[in-house]
């Protein structure tokens, strides 16, 4: 099977189920897992990735006003490399190529062309539901089957390990709030608040299977949470301390909960959060350990500094 992944979730997922050996072509974000860059890149981003987040998000909105793409897809490249399956997704106009895109582009070539499938799950358990229809996809289900228990099993050790059950009362959970962006502010949502809740925290703000949504800084001041988790897409650590000042020189940043008692976290919010791929179950651990303080001998693997700071 030739597979071509225009979404960096998928391409992972598919890396995970022993598919990589089928991938032909990726999008330009697809950057995971190791040696995935040698596969040909079909795609780039019109917006300037090394701005700040104002000025991205300022873009952005400027390209939706005009009805503009985000994305260039070298449309005669993917026709050539002639793919059974191509894996893209309907859920964001920002992080990857639009389904419609794709599917105008294939319409304008010859007929028997490739299957389109679009992954656009908006909560933690749609995410590993169609992991397993991706796996189908790609004739890999049983291989989706076996991964996803494995996964299944090493979060139910963790959660083993901080005591959460399905009787543990969510009140006695420390609160959080995920900072998706930074100028202007954003909470995650979709799947990001179910995240939490399997790492043993109560997210506020941000609502399970529905889009992130700006706040006000006055919002998250009023919240006031224990912990901080701060994420936001597409950026790793390193880029994330360049904007940080945005918010903390918020008034009152210091008489934050979370501030006070050294409880704010950094995440390479790309890698971890922001993709509804398999590293979701790392994410949940990464969490978990800035939530409860938890040694490395209780995780899968050391936490590494790329991964979680605090701040």
């Amino acid at each position: 099977m030739r597979i071509v992944s225009l979404l960096p979730a998928a391409t992972e997922w598919v890396a995970c189920f022993g598919g990589l050996p089928d991938l032909v072509g990726r999008s330009h974000a697809c950057d995971a897992p190791p040696g995935v860059q040698a596969v040909p890149a079909l795609t780039h981003t019109v917006i300037e990735a090394s701005a700040g987040s104002a000025e991205i998000d300022a873009a952005v909105r400027e390209r939706h006003r005009r009805a503009l793409s985000l994305f260039e897809v070298d449309l005669e490249r993917l026709r050539a490399l002639r793919p059974d399956v191509v894996l893209t997704q309907a859920q964001c106009e920002v992080c990857a190529v639009p389904v419609q895109e794709v599917e105008a582009a294939l319409a304008e070539g010859d007929a028997g062309g490739p299957r389109l499938f679009s992954f656009t799950p908006t909560t933690l358990r749609e995410v590993l539901q169609q992991a397993l229809h991706l796996g189908r996809a790609i004739g890999r289900l049983d291989a989706a089957i076996a991964y996803l228990g494995r996964a299944e099993r090493r979060l139910k050790q963790l959660r083993d390990v901080l005591g959460l059950h399905k009787r543990t009362d969510p009140e006695t959970w420390p609160s959080i709030v995920c900072i998706e962006w930074l100028d202007p502010l954003m909470v995650a949502g979709h799947w990001l608040p179910e995240v939490a809740e399997m790492a043993g925290a109560r997210a506020l703000l941000g609502t399970k299977g529905t889009p992130s949504a700006y706040v006000s800084w006055d919002a998250i001041r009023r919240a006031d949470p224990d912990v901080l988790a701060i994420l936001p897409c597409g950026f790793s650590i390193d880029r994330t301390r360049r904007d940080l000042s945005a918010l903390t020189a918020q008034p009152g940043w210091d008489r934050l909960r979370a501030v006070r008692s050294g409880r704010v976290f950094l995440f390479d919010g790309s890698a971890y959060f922001n993709r509804p791929g398999p590293r979701l179950y790392r994410a949940i651990e990464l969490l978990a350990a800035g939530l409860h303080a938890l040694p490395d001998d209780t995780l899968h693997t050391p936490i590494r500094p790329w991964e979680m700071q605090p701040l």
